[in-house]
């Protein structure tokens, strides 16, 4: 079959080509982001789970005013996600450069941090809806938030896919775009 070639796993885990035609390229790219949503998903859904979990243990276990307590939980969520995103969602991007991508992480997860715990903060003390479904509500909400820049922060800057794997795919996509002309052989020359 003529066409593209896209990566694609084993069921070991590792990568193989899938050679395939212009219309199935783009179907594969939308299936593997379809599946890196859902990954992201999992990785999150569990993630909010924690953070809210979290929040109100610690809102109901202490007299720790409720930001505060909402900030707790946020740096309890944020290191579960980043292990779910490094050895889930993320497994088979580049694992170089640890430091780099672990500073990154938690740049971007602050950010995040912040707009959540911002929408927080401004529905408790900026309109007194401090009450506990109230404040699960903006939580909740919060979190929503930040997740759509956590998530475009992720994939763009930290859990950045292999280099290589990118400029064989680009390659080799070129090459088979390009028309074949007839080779021209030159008269020998005595």
């Amino acid at each position: 079959m003529d066409g593209l070639t896209s990566p694609g796993r084993l069921p070991d885990g590792r990568d193989r080509a899938i050679t395939m035609s212009e219309p199935g390229a783009l179907r594969t790219r939308l299936d593997l982001l379809a599946r890196e949503v859902a990954k992201f998903g999992v990785v999150g859904g569990l993630g909010v789970l924690v953070n809210l979990g979290v929040f109100n243990i610690v809102r109901g276990a202490t007299d720790i005013p409720m930001v505060r307590a909402s900030l707790i939980a946020t740096v309890v969520a944020i290191v579960f996600n980043y292990v779910g995103f490094r050895y889930f969602t993320y497994r088979d991007r580049d694992k170089s450069g640890r430091t780099k991508e672990m500073s990154l992480f938690l740049l971007f997860s602050v950010v995040g941090m912040v707009i959540e715990n911002g929408v927080l903060y401004a529905a408790t003390y900026g309109f007194g809806w401090d009450g506990p479904l109230a404040s699960n509500f903006f939580k909740f909400f919060g979190i929503g938030i930040g997740t759509l820049f956590r998530f475009w922060s992720y994939r763009t800057w930290v859990f950045r896919a292999l280099p290589a794997k990118e400029a064989v795919q680009t390659a080799e996509s070129f090459l088979e775009q390009a028309p074949r002309q007839p080779s021209r052989r030159q008269p020998d020359r005595v």
